[in-house]
């Protein structure tokens, strides 16, 4: 029973973390850019204006755009189970494998570019052809540093990756790779600058959001939520696969509050750095992101060379 209750803590932690820490990245925007900002709740306010607004569907659209909101925020809420927060011990921690948690995302995105081809929308077609574009970088870039990581451990189940970086001596030069791979992969892959803007619905930029341009009222809640807990978990996996220090290995309430507040520092870190390096690069043109994806990818493929052929040892 424990161990059930902690796996739902931990999701439920997620889920109430997330449009805080979107605040804390457009807080830190906004202070570097010398203006106030909206303020870092501003997240929750507009999911629940969101919630109580009516939905307006399109003619044009099937039983796809209806589903889609509930798939996708389904399938992260979903990968929050598998995801070590503040605890390694969780009731789905033998199912937390990386392909699993890899391809619940994926299941994400495939239904979003389908959704938005579905509406009939010209903006909605064109954010899912770039999507699936960078996607194709984007993913085996992401698989092979996590698989780098797993081969260090002997493990591809994330808890037993956490568990090996936990050891002394176990983080080299190819974690550091790794990390930086996934770093650049997590800015790509929550639609941030300089490879995204979220803020705007420019034609000539939007990815994401001219998937979901068609969407309004509660479903538009939900995928702006499930797109904030993405975002979160990207985040964690950086913390928390790479950076483990706090995280706790028993049950136990002092354990359990010392990798609450660890936690909540690690991310609160990361987020100020993705607030930084959104205010320090401008969007990249759509034709260079690619480059950038690929810089992700050998970043990650030096890392696995590294690991076998160096050795990799700090």
């Amino acid at each position: 029973m424990g161990n059930v209750l902690m796996g739902l803590l931990q999701m439920i932690l997620l889920l109430a973390l997330a449009p805080l820490i979107n605040g804390v990245i457009k807080k830190t925007k906004a202070y570097f850019q010398n203006r106030q900002g909206p303020g870092i709740c501003q997240g929750y306010y507009d999911l629940l204006k969101l919630f109580s607004k009516d939905r307006v569907i399109s003619e044009h659209s099937s039983w796809i755009f209806r589903v889609t909101p509930i798939i996708v925020f389904g399938s992260v809420t979903l990968t929050c189970l598998l995801v070590p927060t503040i605890s390694l011990v969780t009731p789905l921690e033998s199912a937390a494998d990386l392909l699993v948690l890899v391809y619940l995302l994926g299941l994400a995105r495939f239904f979003t570019t389908l959704a938005g081809l579905d509406a009939g929308s010209s903006f909605g077609g064109m954010g899912s052809s770039r999507e699936i574009t960078f996607a194709a970088t984007i993913e085996p870039a992401m698989l092979l540093a996590l698989f780098t990581v797993a081969l260090a451990a002997g493990n591809t189940n994330i808890f037993g990756m956490v568990r090996n970086m936990l050891e002394p001596g176990t983080f080299t030069t190819a974690h550091i790779l790794a990390f930086l791979a996934l770093y650049t992969v997590a800015v790509a892959d929550t639609g941030r600058v300089p490879v995204d803007n979220p803020d705007t619905h420019l034609e000539l930029t939007m990815i994401h959001e001219g998937m979901i341009l068609e969407y309004s009222g509660k479903e538009l809640a939900l995928i702006n939520w499930a797109s904030q807990v993405k975002q979160l978990l990207m985040i964690t996996f950086l913390v928390n696969l790479f950076f483990p220090m706090g995280i706790a290995t028993h049950l136990g309430l002092q354990g359990i509050m010392i990798g609450l507040s660890v936690y909540v520092l690690k991310i609160l870190l990361v987020a100020i750095t993705l607030g930084i390096v959104e205010t320090t690069f401008a969007k990249m043109r759509l034709f260079k992101v690619p480059k950038l994806l690929a810089a992700s990818f050998m970043l990650s493929l030096f890392a696995l060379v590294t690991l076998y052929v160096v050795g990799g040892k700090l």
